[in-house]
């Protein structure tokens, strides 16, 4: 069975994108070599890309655009991995090698039948879903040297969630300030 691992950016107080839906501007500062390897070996240990419906249309639209063809390996790896959308409003998911999950239900039958890591990329809603199932096994967090207050638009991790205690398993500094923080359920 693969394991499911959260990865996120997010600033100091919570938020993962600011005040206007994808504004990520904060990745600005933290983006360097290090998060690029980092991106590139969670490519490479990903069985699939899990999307809730939202990340999933704003990822689908900004991987596939000529903006990203400036990523160069990681537009790639974007493009062409296995990845999944949970929705229940989804008609269709056109991304390359995307399919379309109904339930949560769903999600655990594929980490059942995965050999290598399933990554979540922000999906709050979805995080929250997959808490709630107890099918979380990592959760990867860098850590933006930014206070977004007021500029700050969702939080991560969803107050309606139970408490969750969490082992920490490493920790690392990187250029601009940023911190990667890895923990797993305790």
């Amino acid at each position: 069975m693969g394991k499911l691992i959260i990865w996120n950016v997010m600033s100091l107080d919570g938020a993962f994108e600011g005040a206007a839906p994808w504004d990520l501007s904060m990745h600005e500062t933290v983006w360097g070599p290090e998060l690029e390897k980092l991106s590139k070996q969670q490519l490479a240990d990903a069985s699939l890309l899990l999307f809730g419906r939202a990340t999933y249309e704003g990822m689908a639209q900004y991987w596939t655009s000529a903006e990203a063809a400036n990523e160069g390996e990681i537009a790639g790896g974007m493009n062409n991995a296995a990845k999944a959308v949970v929705s229940t409003t989804l008609k269709s998911a056109a991304w390359n090698n995307t399919r379309l999950l109904r339930s949560i239900d769903e999600v655990a039958a594929l980490k059942r039948d995965s050999e290598r890591s399933i990554y979540v990329f922000g999906s709050a809603k979805l995080t929250a879903a997959l808490r709630e199932a107890g099918l979380i096994d990592e959760y990867r967090v860098c850590i933006a040297p930014i206070l977004l207050g007021k500029t700050g638009g969702a939080p991560m991790f969803k107050p309606e969630n139970a408490r969750e205690k969490l082992e920490l398993i490493e920790t690392r500094a990187i250029a601009g300030g940023g911190v990667l923080l890895f923990y797993r359920p305790a």
